[in-house]
This record gives C-alpha cells, structure tokens and sequence, in this order.
C-alpha cells in the first residue's frame, strides 16, 4: 500500500500585504512620471525657467525687495499646481482611455490603494520640486522666513486640492479634453493666479474672485510665510481645505473607471 503526502511550497500564492502593494504601485507610478518626458518639461522645466527668467530680468513689477523673494513662493505653487493637478490629470486620464485603470482595478490592490499610490508619487516628486527650486532660488539670492510646519501644511492642503481636482476632471472627461483643459487651467492660473504677476495688478472685482482659487491662496499663504516671516495664513489654509474636500469627494463621487 503506497501513501502520499501533501508537500509545502514555497513562495505562498496570494496577494502580498496592502502596504507592501501600495508601495510597489507608488514607486512604478514614480518612474513612470520621472521617464515622461513632457512630465518632466512640466513639472520641473518651465517652473525653473519662469523662477531664473523672472528674478533675473525686470518684467514684471513686483513690489519693494528682491524679486526672487515674492517669486519664489508663487513658483513653489505652481510646481505643485502642475504635478498635482495637471500632470496628474493628464497622465491618469490616458491610463482610463488605454483601459489601464480598469485592469488595475481588477487586481488585489484596491482602487483606494490605487489613489493612494498616486498620492505617494505625487508627493514624491513635489518633495523634488521643492529641493531643486528652493536651491535655484537661494543660488538667485532668496532669503526666506517663516514656521517650517506652516509651509508644510500649507502644501499638503495645496497637493490635496489639486489632485482631487485632477482626478475629478480625469475621471469624468475624454482623455484628449483631459490634456486640452488640464494645460489650459494650467496656463490661465499662472497669469492669472498670483504666481509670478501680483493680484494687486488686476482690477479690485477680479482680486476678489482670483484669490479663492486653490493657486491664488496657496501662492498668498507661501508668500505671507516664506516672504513676510507671518505665522500660519489661516484664511488661505481654509481656503484650500475646502478645495480639498469638494475636490476629493467629487472625484470619488463622480469618477469613472472606464
């Protein structure tokens, strides 16, 4: 009489853990945006550019002190401006049109984790922004003040803004209407969102509508902060909170995988 035994194998099929997922999926979206060459032409280029061109040759009017010293902190926005909302509406509206999300959404990570994962790489390559900004604007002679902690949140709620409103915009609209709009709102915001031409320059009933968009109080807040050594701009800080939260609860509302 012959018995057999069952074996142990090894590695153990199944999903790995959650975190361990959701790392994994941050650092592949991470590369993916650092490889994208038009990410890149973006979220690092033209910010950099507009932050030398603009402190170094006199074309805008920007008030008493350095120029560098009110740029710097409108620049900052806008890095943030085109990696949370616009690069990451663009790329994740492809991702929807290509079915890649569909099929993402089909596997062990779930579609929060997915989210997450995007998140984490935004936040990524935001933190890179920051190092090479701030050190191009120290090289043009910025002098920065303030709490650390305050333009820290100040940040987190400007990422939390845009990308629920990147998502939110991704989700609902045609990839091709999707690169259209989010380079639009990218271009009109940057004249008109307090990032490099003061709100004090456009008439008093455009000054009130301009400084309640996410750009405008996130720039303010950065600039109260790094340039007037203010402590926490509570005003822009609930502005962006409440971008946040309508932005964030849209997307998961109204966002469609496929």
């Amino acid at each position: 009489m012959t018995t057999t035994s069952t074996g142990t194998y090894a590695p153990k099929p199944g999903a790995a853990p959650l975190g361990r997922m959701i790392a994994a999926q941050a650092a592949l979206e991470t590369k993916m945006l650092l490889r994208n060459g038009e990410q890149l032409l973006l979220t690092v280029v033209i910010p950099t550019l507009l932050l030398v061109l603009f402190s170094s040759v006199d074309i805008v009017d920007t008030g008493a002190g350095e120029a560098v010293d009110f740029l710097a902190p409108g620049i900052l926005a806008l890095a943030v401006l085109s990696t949370a909302f616009t690069g990451q509406a663009i790329a994740t509206g492809f991702e929807r049109r290509y079915g890649v999300l569909k099929r993402l959404a089909s596997s062990p990570l779930p579609r929060w984790g997915l989210m997450t994962a995007k998140t984490l790489s935004v936040l990524v390559t935001e933190v890179l922004q920051v190092v090479l900004l701030t050190l191009i604007a120290f090289a043009l002679g910025w002098s920065p003040h303030g709490n650390p902690a305050a333009i820290l949140l100040l940040l987190v709620l400007g990422t939390a803004a845009f990308s629920g409103l990147g998502l939110l915009m991704a989700g609902t609209l045609k990839a091709e209407a999707t690169l259209a709009a989010a380079n639009l709102v990218f271009l009109l915001l940057l004249v008109g969102g307090g990032v490099v031409v003061p709100l004090d320059k456009f008439p008093d009933a455009a000054q009130d509508v301009l400084g309640l968009l996410p750009v405008s109080a996130l720039s303010d807040g950065l600039r109260d902060v790094l340039q007037h050594g203010a402590g926490m701009p509570w005003g822009d800080a609930a502005i962006l909170a409440v971008w946040a939260v309508v932005g964030l609860a849209a997307a998961g509302r109204f966002f469609r995988w496929e």
